[in-house]
């Protein structure tokens, strides 16, 4: 019986408990790109990913298989004797592909998807339908939908799924609607003119339009979610609509606020963007019928991989020309939203404080600010941020066999931090 240690932490409502394994394994790995794995290389596991079937015990849950690989015995900080793993940008690049061959292995899958959400949204209202497709054809990455096939296929392979189920299909497009409608609201409320290089539904049709075409989808989805006939994920991906409001209402009370924790800040990220990925995780684990605890592990994935890609976005905002971005470089901080690089720099420069609490009233002053986040130490402490929740994410998916699918899953943590390599 391989001896565990067991670590809770709290997290806004919820109570996170993580599990690691203090064991040491002579799995190895050989890192075939994605691309290959597609191609039926699987058979190559056998050779290329021993993986070690170790058997953990938990107390309050009993035994439970992890499917162990070469990982340094401390897991999580805290967790064990030791300092967690953390993911380096300066390794040599584990993943150069784009996300289109990240997600090769779901290609089908998500041309399916797109199909399926054109005729969803656009058979009762084109005017709406013209609304959505700027923003379902504005170089979105259909990342959310594609983590729940990922999840879906690497789940399915625990208890013998052979195809993804209709309720799988049905998931994915509800969370790229949900996904889509946030974005649409969060553009009115924002202002925004621009998203990926492209001028916003708000800006194109109204102010009008772009709010119904939101609620339409908000209330579409909604339709769809409750015809699963799953409470769980019913009540799972209905948490995630509240939180959307909970974050927006969150972020316009704490504008301009220096004042701003740390705590405050990841909480506000997990009700923006993290319980949405968290909620599409779990719920296809859900519908593969994993055990209960999987799909725990699962929604935790979910969750540290979100935050981390929300910190790297905030980072990127400092780091990337409104170009690169398809908005304003810095706009985040220009409304007053206070991100982790800012909040970091505040602990460093009182100067910093008082430029953002004059709400950049002088002429340069949004310049300075921002060269002050980057020649203060912010930007490395946002990165060491975003580094610890992907290491996290990459520990929850220790639960799952060795497949493409979860290479995907954990590749997909590599590429998100090699955006501010």
């Amino acid at each position: 019986m391989t001896a565990v240690t067991c670590h809770n932490l709290e997290f806004g409502r919820t109570r996170l408990e993580f599990l690691a394994c203090g064991c040491s394994s002579n799995a190895s790995f050989d890192r075939f790109s994605v691309r290959n794995y597609a191609k039926g290389t699987v058979r190559n596991f056998n050779r290329g990913f021993k993986a070690r079937k170790l058997l953990c015990f938990q107390p309050e849950i009993g035994p439970r298989r992890v499917f162990s690989t070469n990982t340094p015995e401390a897991l999580l900080t805290g967790v064990t004797a030791g300092t967690a793993p953390v993911l380096d940008l300066k390794e040599e690049s584990r993943s150069t592909a784009s996300l289109t061959n990240l997600f090769e292995v779901v290609a089908e899958d998500l041309q399916t998807l797109n199909k399926n959400l054109q005729s969803i949204v656009g058979a009762e209202n084109p005017v709406l339908m013209s609304a959505a497709e700027q923003i379902f054809g504005a170089g979105g990455k259909r990342m959310r939908p594609a983590l729940v096939f990922l999840v879906s296929r690497a789940t399915a392979e625990i208890v013998g799924l052979k195809e993804l189920t209709k309720e799988h299909r049905r998931l994915a497009e509800i969370i790229e609607m949900i996904h889509t409608a946030s974005l649409i609201h969060d553009d009115v409320l924002d202002e925004s003119d621009m998203r990926r290089g492209k001028e916003t539904v708000h800006q194109l049709y109204g102010t009008r339009v772009a709010v119904l075409a939101g609620d339409f989808m908000f209330a579409q989805s909604s339709w769809y979610l409750a015809n699963l006939e799953n409470l769980e994920v019913i009540k799972l991906i209905s948490q995630v609509i509240k939180d959307f409001a909970s974050g927006e209402i969150k972020q316009a009370s704490s504008l301009f606020d220096c004042d701003v924790q740390l705590e405050e800040y990841l909480i506000k990220s997990y009700y923006k963007t993290a319980s949405l990925i968290a909620a599409s995780t779990k719920g296809a684990a859900i519908f593969s019928g994993v055990d209960s605890y999987i799909s725990e592990q699962m929604y935790q994935y979910g969750k540290n991989f979100g935050l981390s890609f929300q910190v790297v976005d905030d980072i990127l905002d400092f780091t990337q020309s409104a170009e690169q971005l398809g908005k304003p470089a810095g706009s985040d901080l220009s409304k007053g939203n206070l991100t982790a690089p800012v909040i970091f720099a505040l602990e460093k420069e009182a100067r910093l404080r008082d430029i953002i609490e004059s709400e950049f009233c002088d002429t340069g002053s949004l310049e300075e600010a921002i060269g002050i986040v980057k020649s203060c130490g912010g930007i490395q402490r946002a990165q060491e941020l975003a580094r610890e929740k992907a290491n996290l994410a990459v520990q929850n998916l220790q639960y799952l066999p060795p497949s493409s699918y979860r290479l995907a899953l954990e590749e997909l943590v590599n590429y998100n931090l090699e955006r501010i390599k």
